[in-house]
């Protein structure tokens, strides 16, 4: 992993983008990482003369606001679609705010808006693949070829229940894309996607009791992680990875028996180190013939399968 340019405070101030979340104590590299990516944001949206955002992005007369170079202006962004690089992606995130999941937690005016949001990030790198099923397809055996049968939807945001007592996790979990599959038996399967872009991977706050034996329960049940390393993950900064995982692991074990087989991917940028690490600590604990497919987003692009006009808006705006 190369080292990344440090960004001067000259910089972030003159493109209103000095923020204060963007500091890990202790993480010097994932510090500088966040830092660069918001600026880089910052640069992309001048570079289009798209308006300035806001913090917070909803301003009104009683809340102070401050200008956020990381954000197109709320109103602009909802008019004119532009977080989204192409009319695909565009049409995909449209048709997902459309048709809304009970117990959902997506933020739609962060989705419009926010530019360093992993979320539209992910529209705007699978969003060809929403209506083109056989270029879906291609994609998912190019980038995971371990992945069975073929993609028979793509669904952003998606969940099999969220917050569903007895059902799967129990919460609201999601995966941020996921390829629904017919198998070869006509059986059904999916690969959950969970992106990441500027974010760090944080320490979560340990799960109540009740969830916990949930959690505890999927995973014994799938062969995912043993006891003594469950211990190891509660309340630290691995604890999300492993519940985006637990939520594909839950899938095949459901009493409907709807799903046959179920798989989980984790993509980030190669420069987020936070992620590099977390990934590599977390494939440690992980039971003999239990897996997690860990891919750059840099690697999905280098598979040449996305149209290239869509693969090249995305280099510019997410990769330096």
């Amino acid at each position: 992993m190369s080292r990344i340019t440090a960004v001067s405070d000259d910089e972030q101030k003159a493109h209103f983008c000095r923020e204060k979340v963007d500091h890990v104590t202790g993480d010097e590299e994932t510090t500088a990482f966040k830092k660069k990516a918001r600026l880089h944001q910052s640069l992309w949206r001048e570079a289009r003369n798209l308006p300035i955002g806001h913090q917070p992005m909803r301003r009104s007369p009683d809340r102070k606001s401050r200008p956020l170079g990381s954000r197109v202006e709320l109103e602009y962004a909802h008019k004119h679609g532009c977080n989204f690089l192409t009319d695909s992606a565009l049409a995909a995130a449209r048709c997902r705010l459309a048709n809304p999941e009970p117990h959902q937690t997506l933020d739609a005016d962060r989705l419009w808006c926010d530019l360093l949001s992993s979320m539209p990030m992910c529209f705007n790198l699978f969003g060809e693949l929403f209506n083109d099923h056989v270029l879906a397809d291609r994609a998912v055996h190019a980038w995971w070829p371990d992945v069975p049968g073929r993609v028979s939807a793509v669904r952003f945001e998606w969940s099999p229940g969220r917050a569903l007592k007895g059902e799967y996790l129990e919460n609201r979990s999601a995966f941020d894309v996921a390829f629904e599959l017919v198998l070869d038996d006509g059986s059904r399967g999916v690969l959950g996607v969970e992106t990441k872009y500027h974010e760090d991977c944080k320490r979560e706050k340990e799960p109540s009791d009740d969830r916990l034996r949930r959690y505890e329960y999927v995973s014994a049940s799938s062969g995912l992680l043993a006891p003594k390393s469950v211990k190891e993950i509660i309340g630290t900064d691995l604890q999300q990875i492993w519940l985006d995982h637990l939520l594909a692991a839950s899938m095949p074990f459901h009493d409907s028996g709807k799903w046959a087989w179920a798989g989980f991917a984790l993509v980030h940028p190669a420069l987020n180190p936070s992620y590099v690490r977390a990934t590599s600590r977390y494939r440690e604990l992980l039971e003999p013939g239990a897996s997690i497919r860990v891919s750059t987003v840099e690697s999905l692009l280098a598979a040449d399968v996305l149209p290239r006009a869509a693969s090249e808006a995305f280099s510019v705006r997410y990769l330096w």
